[in-house]
């Protein structure tokens, strides 16, 4: 609850409340006509009073990424993936990509063989060094700072 309802509200304040009101209609709590008509009163609001009243029915903070207490016998799923499993992705994408860019210029050299005839190999200037350093960075792992 604000200190004094009837504090002049700043645009900051506006700002602030339009943010949280998007994050609501993002999870599903209100709809986007409701979003609409809200920021409308956003935008109107005087006081800090006025823009309390725009989402007096809305939680503050999201309760399902609260953690859970230690009596409970829940379990909570934690916010950020653990580093591991962001530098498996991270290897993952890096290799999609690889092969990507593998596979179009694989694919254009084939053509060109076809149409023309022989033609050099050019593609593997490209895929081989990119390839290269992607296997020696997924064996002995990237740089994790320091000496």
């Amino acid at each position: 609850m604000a200190p004094n309802p009837e504090i002049r509200a700043s645009d900051a304040d506006r700002d602030r409340v339009a943010a949280s009101l998007r994050e609501h209609c993002a999870e599903g709590r209100i709809t986007m006509d409701e979003l609409q008509e809200r920021l409308d009163a956003v935008y109107a609001a005087k006081t800090l009073g006025q823009l309390q009243e725009v989402t007096s029915d809305l939680p503050e903070e999201d309760l399902y990424q609260l953690p859970v207490p230690a009596r409970s016998k829940g379990t909570a799923s934690p916010a950020r993936p653990p580093s591991g499993d962001l530098e498996t992705r991270r290897m993952r994408a890096m290799w999609g990509a690889w092969a990507a860019v593998s596979a179009i210029n694989l694919t254009v050299w084939l053509i060109i063989l076809v149409t023309t005839g022989a033609v050099y190999p050019w593609w593997i200037w490209v895929v081989g060094p990119w390839g290269a350093v992607l296997l020696m960075r997924t064996i002995f792992g990237g740089r994790q700072g320091g000496c």
